[in-house]
């Protein structure tokens, strides 16, 4: 009678012990991330509960240079996934993120698209010959896919030609929206919003992959800032972007992974 009594105590015990251990290591986090990264991060989010289902991760999207203002100000993320090097970098730099945690995730690809111009066989005749009413493209000053994108025309002198039909979204997210709902005749948007399958243009118009050789390469890094530096969530989640699982969802969005 003793020893079973001994040993339902010692399973009870070890049951509180694995239910405190949980609780002590679940954790919530919120997530700075770059505008042109939502349907990917969400669905490498989707991979990672599954692994780690006791942590929660919420997401605030948006284009680059407004979130570093916003952690820069004092925003609560625990982590900020940026397009550029640049921001992540600087996070860093101005004592907002911990040293050593920066690293590149992915590397952004840029395409011309449009619903009425033949762009994927003769992309630069149509730009060079202007007759769209609107070109898209993000804002240079806060988006580096808009910052590509431009010096991708100047680069190819075809700059001055579309310059008075340039719209700018405010990120690449709405860069992609003018095209989208047909707003915009033509733009420059991510590679990643072109061969989601959920995207209003799957499989419709054409589009034409800019050579990564005529632009400096989007590569977008991650660091965690100091207010996540002790968050179980954010450690694994960083962890987890790194393992074959996450990178295959990543190339599969249109990103490259080095």
């Amino acid at each position: 009678m003793k020893n079973t009594v001994k040993r339902l105590g010692q399973a009870l015990g070890l049951t509180l012990g694995l239910t405190f251990s949980a609780h002590v290591y679940a954790e919530k986090a919120t997530v700075a991330v770059a505008a042109n990264f939502t349907k990917t991060i969400e669905s490498v989010n989707e991979a990672f509960v599954k692994k780690h289902p006791e942590h929660t991760i919420r997401f605030s999207f948006g284009p680059t240079g407004k979130l570093f203002a916003q952690i820069s100000n004092g925003a609560p993320f625990d982590a900020f996934f940026a397009a550029d090097e640049k921001r992540a970098q600087k996070t860093i730099e101005n004592g907002l993120g911990v040293d050593g945690s920066y690293f590149v995730y992915a590397q952004g690809k840029i395409a011309l698209y449009s619903a009425k111009f033949p762009v994927a066989n003769e992309p630069l005749t149509v730009l060079k010959q202007a007759k769209f009413n609107h070109l898209a493209i993000a804002n240079p000053k806060t988006a580096p896919y808009g910052d590509r994108s431009q010096a991708f025309l100047q680069k190819m002198g075809l700059y001055d030609a579309v310059k008075a039909k340039i719209v700018n979204g405010e990120s690449i997210a709405h860069a992609f929206q003018y095209v989208a709902t047909g707003n915009a005749d033509i733009g420059f948007v991510a590679m990643s919003q072109i061969v989601d399958p959920q995207s209003p243009i799957y499989q419709k118009g054409q589009y034409w992959v800019v050579p990564q050789a005529d632009y400096k390469p989007i590569n977008q890094g991650a660091v965690i800032t100091k207010r996540g530096q002790d968050n179980a969530a954010i450690k694994d989640f960083m962890a987890f972007m790194k393992t074959p699982e996450a990178i295959k969802i990543i190339e599969n969005y249109g990103y490259g992974v080095n």
